[in-house]
């Protein structure tokens, strides 16, 4: 019988300091033996596997929301692009949705992919395309109302090239935080991956607009060799994005 996942951050228990090393099979490339060897001998592919969690990225959210303290009970939480589930799996009993806390608010999560995902108890899964037009009043019918939380892990196939890789991540990253900025309540909280050097450009100039504090973060569970970063944005202002004027200049500074 699997797991039933706790969404307790249980790093360093009872982790063994063993190397497993895999020979390169005939007809497979070296960077699948590569990656192989690496799957086999991290501990939180481990710990995901012992745990029930559906992934090693279980462990990034848990230890997101261990600094921030956004997954709290009673929360309305939404995860783009949540296949195969495991950020889901966490949220679950920190938000309390299956009431297993007495006392405490019930959340909700819901979950949206493009693929079908299977059920997670505790949790709606939806397939849908969130950059669909209309994608943002069918969450909210979905969820009910607004959101305290939007979060996403989403990442673009790679394509080996390393800034084509980050501006797709990127263009990931603005799609959600579009969308957060039409679901979200005042005071709600946006995460998303991105790459090095956190949020860019115009996206770390929008998120300062519509949000109170934002942070960039690399979780321990994040691999070492990864550039992948999480940026954790707080305190939701609500409203529409300020838009300069027609006869305003955006690049000019304050005069005098």
């Amino acid at each position: 019988m699997a797991k039933k996942p706790t969404g307790k951050n249980t790093s360093g228990r009872g982790q063994r300091d063993l190397t497993v090393k895999v020979k390169t099979a005939r007809g497979r490339k070296l960077s699948s033996t590569r990656w192989l060897q690496r799957q086999l001998n991290d501990p939180y592919v481990a710990r995901a596997r012992a745990e029930g969690y559906r992934g090693r990225a279980a462990f990034k959210i848990m230890e997101l929301d261990d600094k921030f303290r956004f997954l709290v009970p009673g929360a309305r939480v939404v995860d783009l692009g949540c296949a195969p589930g495991g950020w889901i799996q966490v949220a679950v009993p920190r938000i309390n949705a299956l009431g297993e806390k007495k006392g405490k608010a019930v959340g909700t999560i819901l979950g949206v992919d493009l693929q079908e995902v299977d059920p997670i108890p505790g949790a709606e899964i939806h397939q849908l395309d969130f950059m669909a037009d209309g994608a943002d009043e069918q969450v909210k019918a979905w969820l009910g109302g607004e959101a305290d939380v939007v979060m996403s892990d989403m990442a673009a196939s790679s394509s080996g090239h390393k800034q084509t890789d980050h501006l797709r991540i990127i263009a990931l990253c603005e799609a959600a935080a579009y969308l957060s900025f039409d679901v979200l309540a005042a005071g709600g909280t946006f995460v998303a991956k991105v790459l090095a050097g956190g949020a860019e450009g115009d996206l770390q100039q929008l998120l300062k607009q519509k949000f109170t504090k934002v942070h960039h973060m690399k979780p321990p569970s994040s691999r070492s060799d990864s550039s992948e970063k999480f940026v954790v944005a707080t305190g939701f202002r609500g409203g529409r994005v300020a838009e300069p004027k027609e006869d305003e200049d955006p690049e000019a500074g304050p005069l005098g």
